[in-house]
C-alpha cells in the first residue's frame, strides 16, 4: 500500500507532451473506440484519462516513503516493454513516465503485454484488493472505463439517465458478457432489420433499375409574398451536391411561367466545370430570396410560414395525393449495382408516393399501437430557444418545432416507431434491449429533418455535429434500411465493434445519482477522479432529451431511465443539474446563477472528500474560456 505521506507520480511529473499527442490522434480512431458506442458531449480523451489515472494510482519512486517492494516489482515488470532500466530511483521514475506515455497510445491500450504490465503495477502499489475509482459526473464514462482497463474497481454515477445507460452498457454489460455479446447483437440486429424491411416495404423503394437510395436531399419551402408572384421558394443554402476533385455535381434551376399560374421552379442535376456555374443559394440569416422575382422575404415571414407547418419538414398533399407544398425533394442520392460512387437524380412522382404511403402508415400505427401509456411518437415539449449558452442548445421553436416528434419527418417517425416496436418484440434480454436501443437512438441522430449532406465527403451527417440543434434549411434524409451512413445496420456495426474491441476486465457499477448526495459510504474510495460540468458551456440535459424520449418508449420500466427526484418529469432531470443557467424556461425550472453553480460544486466536492479514504487522492478535470467559470469551480473546490 502507498503511505499517505508518499506523493503520487501525478504530483511531481507527467508526460504531458506524449499524452497530448496520442489524445489528439485518438480523435481520428473510429473502429472499436468506446466513443463510437453512442453520442455524448464533451467526452474526455481515453488517452488522457488512462495516463492520469496511472499517475494518480502510482507512487513517485524518488519519494523516501515509496515502498521498496513496489520499486522491486516495478523493476521486474517494466523491462518487458521498455528494456533495461538504470539503477537510480530517477531512472525508474523516468521509465514509469515513459511507460505511461507509451500506454496512452490507443494501439497499446489493449495490447496484452502492456495490459499485463499496467495491471501489475497497480497491483504492486495497492495489493491484492484493487482500489476503487469513483467518478460522480461520469458523463460518457471515459474515466471509469479506463479504471476498469487498469484492473481497478469502478463506480460511475451521473444525474443524467442517458449518460447512465451508456455507462451501464460500457461498464457492466460488455465486461459481464464479453465478446460473445457482439455476435449475439449481430444476429438479433439482423433479425430486427429483416423485420423492419418487411414492415417498411415500399416506404424506401429501390429505383426500377435496382439502384439503392441512400439519402434524400430536401429543402423546406416558403411562398413568395410579392403580389404578382407567389412562387414557391426552396430554402437552399447551396446548390452543390458533390464537390470532390474530379467529381462535381450540382443543381441548377429554371423558371417555368404559364399565363395565369404561379411561376414554377424546375431543377436538374449537372456537372459544373467551375464554381461560377453554380447559382447562389436562396436563404441567408433566415431571409429568403425568391428565384422567380428576386424579392427578399423577411426572416420573420419565413419563420411564420414554417411555424404553421411545425418546422416545414413534411410534404403537404391535397386530397388526391398531389404535392401542393411543404418540403421539396431536391435530389435522391443513389448507389448503383456494380458501380462505384454516388449518383444523383431529380425527384419523381414515385418518391412522393412513398412519402404519402409513409404518412398513411404512420396514422394507422398511431391509432392502433398501445404501449406504456406514452404516445408512440414523442410529444414531449422541446426546450425554450436559447438566448445564451446553457439552455441555448436548441434554436428551433421559433420555426414551429414545439414537440420532439416535430424534429422528424413522417417517414422518419414511422421508421423509428417500427424499429422500436420490433426491438421490443425480439430482444430476449434487457442487455440486448439496451444495445439495440442505443442503435435505435444512433439511428435517430442520423434520421432527423435537421441532418446535413456533406458535399465534400458525399455522406450523410447526423444532427449533433456540434453541441446544439439549430435549424437546417435544406436537409438530408438517410435511408435507415441501407448499409450507408445513417442506417440501422451501420449503427449496430459501430456498437458491435466496441463490444469486440474491449479487453477482458472486471465489471463496474453504475448508478443514477446526484453528485452532491453520493450513495457511497464514507472513507471507501481510493481515487476520486471527475470531470464536472463546464459551468455554462454544454446544456447536457436538454440535449440528451433528444435521445431520452425514444429510449423511455423502448425501455419504459428501465430503472435508469427516469428522474429519481420528480416522477412526474417526462424528461431528464434538470432542477439539480450542475450548470449555470440564468435563462427562463418553459418547464418552470429555476434560474441558476454563478453562486448556485459554485454551491453545487461545493456540495459535490464535500461529498468527494467524505467518501475519499484518508490515504486516497482526488483529481478534477476542468476547462472553460472565462475566468468566471474557473472562479466558480475553484471556489467550490476550495470550500469543499
Amino acid at each position: 500500500m502507498i503511505p499517505k505521506e508518499c506523493k503520487r507520480l501525478a504530483e511531481v511529473d507527467f508526460p504531458i507532451a506524449v499524452v497530448s499527442k496520442w489524445a489528439v490522434k485518438e480523435k481520428t480512431i473510429r473502429h472499436g473506440h468506446p466513443a463510437t458506442l453512442h453520442m455524448w458531449w464533451a467526452r474526455r480523451p481515453l488517452a488522457a484519462c488512462r495516463a492520469m489515472l496511472m499517475a494518480l494510482l502510482l507512487p513517485d519512486h524518488c519519494e523516501a516513503k515509496c515502498p521498496s517492494d513496489f520499486k522491486k516489482q516495478a523493476r521486474s515488470l517494466l523491462p518487458d516493454v521498455l528494456g533495461s532500466i538504470g539503477k537510480a530511483d530517477k531512472d525508474l521514475r523516468g521509465a514509469l513516465l515513459k511507460f505511461i506515455g507509451d500506454f496512452s497510445n490507443w494501439e497499446t491500450a489493449s495490447h496484452p503485454l502492456y495490459l499485463k504490465v499496467a495491471r501489475g503495477l497497480i497491483k504492486a502499489a495497492h495489493g491484492e484488493e484493487p482500489p476503487l475509482v469513483v467518478d460522480p459526473f461520469a458523463g460518457g464514462g471515459s474515466i471509469p472505463l479506463e479504471a476498469l482497463r487498469l484492473g481497478c474497481e469502478a463506480f460511475a454515477s451521473d444525474l443524467n439517465p442517458v449518460a447512465c445507460l451508456i455507462d451501464k452498457v460500457m461498464l457492466e454489460d460488455i465486461p459481464r458478457s464479453g465478446p460473445a455479446l457482439a455476435e449475439e447483437l449481430k444476429l438479433k440486429g439482423a433479425e430486427v432489420k429483416a423485420a423492419a424491411e418487411k414492415a417498411l416495404a415500399g416506404i424506401y423503394p429501390n429505383d426500377p433499375d435496382g439502384a439503392l437510395p441512400i439519402a434524400f436531399l430536401w429543402a423546406r419551402t416558403v411562398r413568395c409574398e410579392a403580389p404578382a408572384c407567389g412562387a414557391e421558394i426552396p430554402l437552399v443554402r447551396s446548390f452543390w451536391l458533390a464537390k470532390r476533385p474530379g467529381r462535381k455535381r450540382a443543381l441548377r434551376f429554371r423558371i417555368e411561367r404559364q399565363r395565369g399560374e404561379q411561376p414554377q421552379i424546375e431543377l436538374e442535376v449537372f456537372a459544373p466545370e467551375n464554381d461560377r456555374e453554380i447559382q447562389p443559394g436562396t436563404v441567408k440569416l433566415a431571409k429568403a430570396t425568391c428565384l422567380a422575382c428576386n424579392i427578399v422575404l423577411a426572416a420573420e415571414r419565413v419563420r411564420s410560414q414554417l411555424r404553421e407547418r411545425k418546422g416545414g419538414g413534411d410534404v403537404v398533399f391535397d386530397e388526391e395525393g398531389r404535392r401542393i407544398g411543404g418540403a421539396r425533394l431536391l435530389s435522391v442520392v443513389l448507389l448503383r449495382p456494380g458501380q462505384t460512387g454516388r449518383y444523383y437524380r431529380i425527384a419523381n412522382s414515385s418518391d412522393y408516393d412513398a412519402m404519402r404511403m409513409a404518412s398513411k402508415a404512420l396514422r394507422q400505427k398511431v391509432s392502433t399501437l398501445e404501449g406504456s401509456g406514452l404516445s408512440i411518437v414523442p410529444d414531449e415539449p422541446t426546450p425554450q430557444d436559447g438566448t445564451g449558452s446553457v439552455g441555448g442548445g436548441y434554436r428551433t421553436r421559433k420555426y414551429g418545432i414545439l414537440r420532439f416528434g416535430d424534429f422528424f419527418t413522417e417517414r422518419q417517425k414511422l421508421a423509428l416507431v417500427t424499429l422500436s416496436n420490433i426491438i421490443s418484440q425480439k430482444a430476449p434480454s434487457q442487455t440486448l434491449q439496451e444495445l439495440l436501443g442505443l442503435a435505435l437512438t444512433r439511428t435517430a441522430n442520423a434520421g432527423c429533418s435537421l441532418c446535413r449532406w456533406d458535399i465534400s465527403r458525399e455522406n450523410h451527417q447526423g444532427v449533433f455535429s456540434r453541441q446544439a440543434i439549430p435549424i437546417v434549411w435544406d436537409f438530408s434524409e438517410g435511408n435507415p434500411l441501407s448499409s450507408a451512413t445513417g442506417g440501422y445496420e451501420g449503427a449496430l456495426e459501430w456498437i458491435a465493434n466496441v463490444v469486440e474491441a474491449w479487453p477482458k476486465s472486471g465489471i463496474g457499477q453504475v448508478q443514477l445519482a446526484d453528485a452532491a448526495e453520493s450513495p457511497l459510504p464514507s472513507d471507501s474510495v481510493g481515487v476520486w477522479f471527475t470531470d464536472p460540468p463546464y459551468y455554462d458551456a454544454v446544456p447536457y440535459a436538454d440535449l440528451s432529451d433528444y435521445f431520452f424520449v425514444w429510449l423511455r418508449r423502448l425501455l419504459p420500466k428501465h430503472p435508469l431511465l427516469r428522474d429519481p427526484f420528480d416522477p412526474r418529469n417526462p424528461l431528464t432531470p434538470k432542477t439539480r443539474e450542475a450548470v449555470r443557467d440564468e435563462q427562463s424556461h418553459l418547464d418552470g425550472r429555476p434560474k441558476k446563477s454563478t453562486g448556485w453553480y459554485e454551491d453545487k460544486m461545493h456540495a459535490a466536492f464535500t461529498e468527494g472528500r467524505r467518501v475519499l479514504r484518508d490515504d486516497g487522492i482526488g483529481s478534477v478535470v476542468f476547462a472553460h474560456k472565462t475566468t468566471e467559470g474557473w472562479e466558480a469551480l475553484l471556489s467550490g473546490l476550495i470550500r469543499g
